[in-house]
């Protein structure tokens, strides 16, 4: 009974949605609703690497979201995972993606896991990937699924993302998916030198900065992108912001 109100709320308040927000289990509407996807939601905006278009209309990204809410997996929305966790917006994603600007050949290091679906599109125009993830529910879940999907190029870490994964640095590239107001000094030194890093900086609590730091010996410069609303950086990251 429960299911069935929340399936009948959920569509008074969906009802009207395009087919990308209708993708259930069958495969020739997931590719279609891949499509739709990537044309309304990412060429539309203004997202040109090809590479990562490509990616994400790969993506079965309705196996990254709950069963119950995989009709709206290629919504143009954010959508909770568990834990306190959501998986971003797919133009949040490929926007993120983007301004790192990798060309095939980087190591990556990706801060707050969740669902696994930031990391299976990092993966798909990287390298390699290292994830980390403080949530040991999701760490555990993404990092099976990852596999099951046969992304070996993808390594997943559960812990404290704040002080990343000293053992793979330095890194390329740096992606923080969860808000911070501050940039944590243990990525920054694991940045290599001319590498660049993507994160909502501002109060966690509220609406943040997406922005890009680059890196040039001990200075680095700050790039303001787009206003973004995430989820915040639990762990350390808030004892070093004093809540």
């Amino acid at each position: 009974m429960g299911r069935l109100l929340f399936l009948l709320i959920t569509f008074i308040i969906f009802g009207n949605q395009p087919l990308a927000a209708f993708a259930v289990s069958d495969p020739e509407k997931n590719v279609r609703a891949r499509e739709d996807m990537v044309q309304s939601q990412l060429s539309m905006r203004g997202i040109v690497d090809k590479r990562v278009l490509a990616a994400m209309k790969k993506l079965p990204r309705h196996l990254f979201v709950p069963k119950i809410l995989a009709f709206r997996a290629y919504a143009d929305s954010p959508l909770p995972i568990g834990e306190g966790q959501t998986i971003s917006q797919p133009y949040i994603v490929a926007l993120m993606t983007e301004v790192l600007e990798l060309t095939g050949s980087e190591r990556v290091l990706e801060i707050g896991t969740g669902s696994g679906y930031q990391a299976a599109v990092l993966s798909e125009v990287a390298k390699e990937v290292v994830s980390i993830e403080i949530k040991e529910k999701l760490c555990t879940k993404a990092g099976r699924l990852l596999d099951s999907l046969g992304y070996t190029n993808v390594e997943t870490q559960c812990g404290d993302g704040y002080f990343g994964w000293n053992k793979g640095a330095p890194y390329d590239a740096i992606m923080i998916t969860a808000a911070v107001d501050h940039i944590p000094p243990p990525l920054l030194a694991q940045l290599k030198d001319g590498g660049r890093l993507v994160l909502p900086l501002g109060n966690p609590f509220s609406y943040q900065n997406l922005v890009l730091v680059t890196k040039k010996g001990a200075d680095y410069r700050v790039w303001q992108i787009a206003g973004v609303l995430f989820v915040p950086m639990t762990g350390h990251a808030m004892q070093a912001s004093g809540e």
